[in-house]
């Protein structure tokens, strides 16, 4: 049952130096107290300082994505031990570095509802994705009203899917944005069986096989900032059934890898996908599949990839499974969820997540909801490209300028 579009069709980013492999041994200290500190502590500009006036907190205060707590069976003088590296190295990284956040001030939410024009100043946006290409080439042929609408896409920062050749390609991306100043959100989407062999299907051919993909990421982000999203519909797919018996233990193993070699990295912030509301309806089915898969060692889960759900049906979703995860955070895909779901039509029913007509983008990507343990709104689905070849679409993954229009168009502003 496929709610996706196929991973790796656009690199879309100027090629980067290709970086050695880094240890992923010698990350763990650093990582484990990244656990430990808030954001602050480990990203550029973020060393302690008040903030400016009138910038919102989250009850309780907290930094943004910060904790508050060791996480798992962390060892104290571990942590100890890196504060100082952690602590030394801070000024220096606030040094010449631009807090746009700081000098921003907190978008209200009638305009973040109503308007469409800028992503969050702390994530990338990718200039050469299909939508930028497509807005530049109608400007040149006079189409100003269209490339006016696909500017709404064009301009917000939207989800890098990883597929073959992991650690090139996300060396470059993480690489653009770091000499950006900003943050990627990269999904990472290979795990065996993928998407049970539907529109979206490929995938690592066996276990060892994406062991060593997933290393390869993680190699490709380094010490530098990332927001990762992994394997969405893995978990949820196991749980519905559509991933055979004999697989399931195996993926979920290979998750709790993923999730531990992931959140090894100092700056990295890891997301399990958890399905969305429609879909695994009962949360408490999804509770023991994401403790199997590593949800406990990473930073929270994500809801609504590629999917319809309203925000704020998402989000009660999500602050039941929260609960019964000890609450853990979680970020909703607010990518194409303006107008909701197609209504009348059964979840597993193609004609409601495959292309489906009359749909809107939804709230704008930021990393400031204003919603206790929301950590982010991010556009993880690309508005624009296909989720299959249904309802008149491409290919999976495919760039579709009509129904990017739609979406655009739909949700006005």
């Amino acid at each position: 049952m496929s709610r996706r579009s196929a991973p790796g069709r656009d690199a879309n980013v100027p090629p980067g130096r290709r970086r050695p492999a880094r240890g992923l041994a010698a990350l763990s200290v650093v990582g484990a107290a990244r656990r430990a500190f808030p954001l602050w502590a480990r990203w550029p500009g973020r060393c302690p300082h008040p903030p400016p006036s009138g910038r919102p907190h989250r009850t309780p205060p907290a930094p943004l994505f910060g904790r508050t707590t060791l996480r798992g069976n962390l060892a104290l003088a571990a942590a100890s031990a890196a504060l100082g590296v952690l602590l030394s190295g801070c000024t220096a990284l606030a040094e010449g570095a631009q807090d746009v956040i700081d000098q921003q001030q907190p978008q209200s939410r009638q305009r973040m509802e109503h308007t469409l024009r800028t992503g969050h100043p702390d994530l990338w946006v990718n200039p050469e994705t299909p939508a930028a290409r497509q807005m530049r080439q109608w400007q040149l042929e006079g189409r100003t009203a269209d490339a006016g609408l696909l500017r709404r896409i064009a301009e917000q920062p939207v989800a890098e899917w990883i597929g073959d050749h992991p650690e090139t390609r996300v060396d470059a991306i993480v690489d653009a944005a770091e000499r950006a100043g900003r943050t990627p959100v990269l999904a990472a989407y290979h795990i065996p069986y993928r998407d049970c062999g539907n529109h979206s299907a490929g995938g690592a051919g066996d276990a060892a096989a994406y062991r060593q993909w997933i290393r390869a990421v993680a190699a490709g982000i380094g010490s530098r900032r990332a927001i990762v999203v992994l394997e969405p519909d893995a978990v949820a797919q196991a749980v519905d059934g559509c991933v055979p018996q004999q697989l399931r233990s195996q993926r979920f193993a290979l998750l709790n890898d993923a999730v531990a070699t992931l959140s090894a990295l100092p700056a990295a912030r890891v997301y399990l996908d958890a399905g969305h509301p429609d879909w695994i309806k009962d949360t408490a089915r999804l509770v023991e599949p994401l403790r199997l898969s590593g949800v406990d060692a990473a930073d929270g889960f994500a809801l609504n990839v590629s999917n319809f759900q309203p925000t704020r049906t998402t989000e009660e979703y999500g602050r039941r499974l929260s609960r019964a995860l000890g609450g853990k955070p979680f970020v909703i895909d607010t990518s194409r969820n303006g107008n909701g779901p197609v209504q009348g039509v059964p979840a597993s029913d193609e004609r409601a997540w495959c292309n489906p007509p009359g749909r809107a983008l939804g709230e704008l990507p930021t990393l400031r909801t204003g919603r206790s343990g929301v950590d982010a709104f991010l556009w993880v689905k690309r508005p624009g490209e296909s989720d299959g070849t249904c309802n008149g679409g491409p290919p999976a993954g495919d760039w579709w300028p009509r129904y990017a229009l739609d979406l655009a168009r739909t949700a006005g502003g």
